[in-house]
């Protein structure tokens, strides 16, 4: 693949990259081929509200960073798309790991491992994928309209009759994340297999309704038009000063782990490196969380929402295709 040489500026890029973006420690250093930095870096991510962190890189190295936001449901379909047309645009790739797990089976994904991975924790640490948090799912509502004595203790609290037609969820027939947050709740939750069917059904007979995906659950919550959704904590962030807050329940919170990595025939591989490095240095997990709201896997690092540095955060397992397919159709009878 055909790389830009600017050879005129590589020298003073490569250097304020090196020495001013990750000269904090050696595990969070720059490292690039010995070719020409690139002025330039595309991301896929699905992922939210990333511009902080954007512009910060940008600022630090004057390598211009473009992201093009794609939702988890579509997200598998589209690389794999202009992978196989040989016209994939996008150096690096963000998205939960049974994602990303798929596309590196299908050698979209190259081997770089990060040094700046060094100090996260042993699981997060694949083979060119890299773990740097968890896409955490908790009950959200409108703390205008709900009353403190109304909000749930407990994830069967939204079987009460109270929530009927009172409740926004991403579709669980189609959103990968939600399938596996559901299925986590059988496995990590519930004590037996057939409390988490009547879970299920209770929250089926509320008749919830059903988005996209994540990023569409908190609009109808701040309207008032639902009053709490199965969603992410970090819109309390993100669409603050929405009336939104987390229902803050006795179970754990659970979650894909969110993972980047660059592709294999990534159109700009040094700015990339550079671009990975970065997002996975403290100062950018700081702004991921701070900014954004997200839990990430930096020690000690919590987004500014009141209680999250208590909850009990765990990835959940990630499901094969076959398994995404199964309870899917499964889901889809169960809440038709």
């Amino acid at each position: 693949m055909k790389r830009t040489q600017r050879f005129g500026v590589c020298v003073l890029v490569l250097l304020f990259v090196v020495g001013t973006v990750f000269g904090a420690g050696s595990s969070e250093k720059a490292v690039v081929d010995s070719g020409a930095m690139e002025d330039k870096v595309t991301m896929y991510a699905s992922i939210t509200a990333i511009e902080p962190i954007i512009e910060a890189f940008s600022e630090k190295t004057g390598i211009v960073a473009e992201n093009t936001r794609l939702s988890t449901s579509r997200f598998v379909s589209t690389v794999l798309t202009e992978f196989g047309a040989g016209k994939l645009m996008a150096d690096v790739l963000q998205g939960p790991l049974p994602v990303m797990e798929i596309l590196k089976e299908q050698g979209v994904i190259s081997d770089y491992v990060s040094p700046a991975i060094e100090n996260y924790p042993d699981w997060a640490k694949r083979d060119g994928i890299h773990l740097f948090g968890i896409e955490y799912v908790a009950l959200i509502y409108n703390k205008d309209l709900v009353a403190p004595a109304d909000v749930p203790k407990r994830y069967e609290d939204l079987c009460d009759p109270k929530w009927n037609n009172q409740i926004v969820m991403a579709n669980p027939a189609s959103h990968a994340t939600t399938i596996s947050w559901l299925v986590g709740l059988k496995e990590n939750v519930f004590e037996t297999e057939q409390q988490w069917y009547d879970f299920l059904h209770g929250l089926a007979a509320n008749n919830p309704m059903f988005v996209a995906s994540f990023s569409p659950t908190p609009a109808p919550i701040e309207s008032g038009e639902k009053l709490i959704g199965i969603s992410m904590p970090k819109y309390i962030v993100t669409k603050a000063p929405a009336p939104l807050a987390w229902a803050q329940v006795e179970q754990p919170l659970m979650g894909s782990p969110r993972a980047i990595a660059i592709t294999a025939d990534a159109p700009h591989p040094n700015a990339a490196k550079a671009f990975v490095d970065y997002w996975l240095s403290s100062e950018a997990m700081s702004l991921l969380a701070e900014e954004v709201g997200e839990y990430v896997l930096t020690s000690g690092v919590y987004p500014p929402i009141d209680g999250i540095e208590n909850a009990e955060v765990i990835p959940i397992r990630e499901l094969s295709d076959d398994e995404l397919v199964k309870w899917g159709a499964e889901f889809e009878k169960i809440f038709e």
